[in-house]
């Protein structure tokens, strides 16, 4: 049987005893009903796998004493979606646990000039994260960012990383899912940011400003998409490794 799977972002590599928070305490003791011995899994979302086992029973202040510790490595490449926010909320929060789902490692919400809703609820979107990643069994959660204006992504320097832009311009563009594949017919290792735009689309000013800064222009199939499965489209195809 498979041990409950928490987070916690009180882990201190020093400790063997962590304290957890009270809406995890209440789950473990009221919900599920564990008591002092019962094991635990836990996760900082850092890539820590922690074996626990209750030391105190507590509804709101839950002990637990670290058994084990596994260090889980992260992936071979950083996929970073940056997306417009959007209208229906619920839509974008959508988007945000099926992305952590698969495995991306960056989520920069974007402000671009046809974003119609700017309002980021931070601490309810980090956390449906943090339940997708607990959901999936990973031990890595995605880094969230505040909102972003769109200038301001396209013209900060990212390391070792290739930039894309998925718009809908009649223009030249590759299939993303093309780009995957190198030469020798394997997947490619390199960092990935990949760029999508609100309901409407990016400016033609927008898309201008991310081709001078190295932005590839790529399509994502050949129907066109609403923004969140954009996203999700993107994340899928460049999680692939």
């Amino acid at each position: 049987m498979e041990l409950p799977f928490f987070y916690t972002s009180q882990y201190d590599t020093g400790h063997r005893e962590i304290v957890l928070n009270e809406e995890t305490s209440r789950h473990v003791v009221q919900v599920l009903r564990m008591t002092k011995g019962e094991q635990l899994n836990l996760t900082n979302g850092k890539g820590n796998l922690l074996t626990c086992e209750i030391a105190e029973e507590s509804k709101k202040h839950c002990v637990v004493r670290v058994l084990k510790i596994e260090n889980r490595k992260p992936k071979i490449k950083n996929i970073s979606i940056a997306i417009s926010l959007l209208k229906n909320s619920n839509r974008f929060e959508w988007f945000l646990e099926k992305a952590t789902e698969v495995g991306v490692s960056e989520i920069i919400p974007l402000l671009c000039e046809r974003t119609e809703k700017e309002k980021f609820r931070y601490d309810r979107m980090n956390a449906i994260c943090i339940s997708a990643m607990l959901q999936s069994q990973q031990c890595w959660l995605p880094l969230l960012h505040e909102p972003t204006p769109f200038g301001n992504l396209a013209m900060r320097p990212f390391d070792n990383t290739t930039k894309f832009i998925a718009h809908c311009e009649d223009s030249d563009k590759n299939p993303l899912h093309n780009w995957q594949i190198d030469d020798r017919g394997s997947y490619r290792e390199s960092n990935c940011l990949i760029a999508i735009g609100p309901e409407g689309d990016f400016t033609n000013e927008e898309i201008k400003l991310a081709l001078q800064n190295n932005f590839v222009p790529v399509s994502l199939g050949e129907t066109r998409l609403r923004t969140e499965t954009a996203g999700m489209v993107a994340a899928v195809l460049l999680c692939q490794v």
